[in-house]
């Protein structure tokens, strides 16, 4: 046996041997060549942003215009919201939904959503004004910036105007204590968008409050007959809620809530 296990260790050293005479020229083969060309990386662009100083008055302007540019997209939501018929819209849809007695339904992404939908179409014959007349001339270098800002302002001024009352201008008018116009064209945009905004939550209240009183008799109707028939422990929400929709649903209620906001805009 241990010449047997001699003789079979004797070829295992032989074969070890051999395999490792054979590996040495390549390893040092491929120590001496050149390793070949890789494959070129991806390049990722780098951007910088910094403070210099700037070589010309150009520099400056163009620096302030995008500065200018970047606080206006920044605004822009708080625009939209302030000038047009949003606010009144979003109100309305609200105060429909509470008087309803339905806490988050409709929710609110849908109100927003619908809100907007409603001011575009609203004030679509703003924008095409204003498009007409400011954006267009402008992108043709028909007229300056300045020019495009005055004749974008003179629509929205309109319709603010339109909607406004005449005591929440003088309202502001007593804060600020400016003096008194003579005109519409006399009275500061500053001015004006406050008054508007005050003037669209008292038109979105006063059609909330028309829209209160048939559900607020439904539930008074509703609490009289459980307190007759003895339910005390029932609250009279629950039971009414049902109804209210459905009463709300036969008369079409969306379709006169969007009518009489439509309508309010134009009166």
């Amino acid at each position: 046996m241990n010449a047997r296990i001699r003789a079979w260790l004797f070829v295992l050293a032989a074969v070890v041997a051999a395999g490792a005479l054979w590996l040495i020229p390549a390893i040092v083969s491929a120590q001496t060549t050149p390793s070949a060309p890789t494959a070129p990386t991806l390049a990722f662009p780098s951007i910088n942003v910094g403070v210099g100083a700037a070589k010309n008055p150009k520099d400056v302007v163009g620096a302030l215009q995008i500065l200018l540019l970047l606080t206006v997209l920044a605004l822009a939501p708080t625009l939209l919201v302030m000038v047009t018929s949003f606010t009144r819209i979003i109100v309305v849809l609200s105060l429909v939904r509470t008087a309803l007695g339905t806490a988050q339904v409709p929710p609110n992404q849908v109100l927003v959503g619908l809100a907007l939908l409603l001011t575009f179409f609203t004030m679509s014959p703003v924008v095409r004004e204003v498009n007409q007349n400011a954006v267009q001339p402008y992108l043709q270098n028909k007229i300056t910036q300045a020019q495009a800002l005055d004749h974008a302002a003179a629509p929205l001024r309109v319709f603010m105007f339109k909607q406004t009352r005449e005591n929440d201008i003088q309202l502001f008018y007593s804060i600020s204590k400016e003096p008194r116009p003579n005109k519409q064209s006399d009275v500061p945009t500053y001015l004006l968008v406050p008054a508007f905004v005050l003037s669209e939550l008292k038109t979105a209240f006063e059609i909330g409050f028309a829209i209160y009183i048939p559900f607020i008799v439904i539930d008074m109707v509703t609490a009289s007959i459980l307190l007759s028939m003895g339910m005390f422990m029932i609250p009279p929400i629950t039971v009414s809620l049902p109804f209210k929709i459905l009463i709300f649903l036969l008369v079409g209620g969306w379709e006169l809530v969007v009518s009489a906001l439509f309508q309010s805009f134009h009166t």
